[in-house]
């Protein structure tokens, strides 16, 4: 599954591309409870289409009718220009009128009919992989595209609003089990481009995700070719050392933002002291290994764990500090003890 961001503004490109009129909706500010954080976007057509999410639904369906009812006193017409910005929730009233949690208000900037040659740029430097900033002139809608060299935060003034967009986060894991069936369905659902690297030809052939990218080389120069960087994870779930080894060796070295490996608390120890002895790996990059890997949720079937290593992955994703309680090892080592 495409990232959300990319597929909100590569849809909005093809609107304008055929001449039908869009808007751009940003989520901007957020006071109280908010379904959606700030940065969230949605592409609204005059045709009643939508793509993306500012909120649980019901300013989107507001949006649409305002959108595509003329007749309406707050109908939004489709003139290009200086954005619009438009709050939700600002009363109680309203909060609960648009589903909003309590005391949950939103400020959205709406941007109609963006310039087709921008979009075009942005979608292209995308698709391509780069870092994208895209910065808004509030008095007139004017678009700035540059390089970011990091994911910068978004920000929005009285003058300005500016929003980082970067690649499609991946992941690449190691062995075609059943186990990799299951997170790699969880993980295009959370936007994650896959790929599964398998040399045994007993394991691919049974693969059914199709979704997913197979790969049959070794784990090392599959890890290679991949080239993981700061939006990669690294997953070796094979238990099987000849082939998560290699993978894992070559992963800690790049900047993945979370590798790791499925095995008992036991199988780590040794796989730590394995890295170390004999493939020269110091402290440094040994301490980026995560394992056991997943939240302790109890898990034993492959689904459960699927479900426990993909909370984790998106915890780590989105800047969360897992609680020590929640690590798979000091909770296993807490109810024994």
């Amino acid at each position: 599954m495409d990232n959300l961001d990319f597929r909100v503004l590569h849809t909005l490109r093809d609107w304008r591309r055929a001449g039908v009129h869009g808007w751009l909706v940003t989520v901007v500010r957020t006071w109280g409870s908010s379904p959606r954080p700030v940065g969230s976007i949605l592409a609204l057509s005059d045709r009643g289409a939508v793509v993306g999410s500012v909120s649980g639904g019901c300013i989107e369906d507001d949006l649409i009718a305002r959108c595509c009812d003329p007749a309406r006193e707050d109908a939004l017409p489709p003139t290009p220009g200086a954005p619009m910005v438009l709050k939700y929730g600002i009363s109680a009233d309203e909060a609960h009128r648009f589903g909003l949690p309590c005391g949950g208000t939103l400020e959205l900037l709406l941007e109609c009919d963006p310039a087709l040659d921008s979009l075009e740029c942005l979608v292209d430097a995308l698709a391509e992989g780069c870092l994208v900033r895209r910065s808004v002139r509030l008095s007139d809608g004017a678009v700035t595209l540059s390089e970011a060299s990091g994911a910068q935060a978004f920000h929005a003034d009285a003058q300005t609003v500016a929003h980082t967009f970067g690649p499609q986060f991946r992941m690449l894991l190691i062995g075609a089990g059943q186990l990799a069936e299951y997170l790699a369905t969880m993980a295009g659902f959370n936007g994650f481009a896959v790929t599964v690297c398998d040399p045994r030809a007993e394991y691919r052939g049974a693969w059914s995700v199709p979704s997913a990218t197979l790969a049959e080389g070794m784990p090392d120069d599959v890890v290679l070719a991949f080239r993981p960087d700061r939006r990669s994870a690294v997953i070796a779930l094979t238990h099987d050392p000849k082939l998560d080894d290699l993978a894992l060796l070559e992963a800690l070295k790049t900047d993945a933002f979370y590798v790791g490996a499925i095995g008992s608390r036991r199988n780590n120890g040794a796989r730590r002291q394995r890295l170390a002895e004999h493939f020269d790996l110091g402290a440094h990059e040994l301490a980026r290994l995560r394992g056991p890997i997943g939240l302790f949720i109890g898990s034993k079937t492959p689904a459960e764990i699927a479900v426990s290593v993909m909370a984790e992955v998106l915890g780590v994703r989105n800047g969360v500090a897992i609680p020590r309680q929640m690590q798979v090892a000091p909770a296993k080592e807490w109810l024994a003890g």
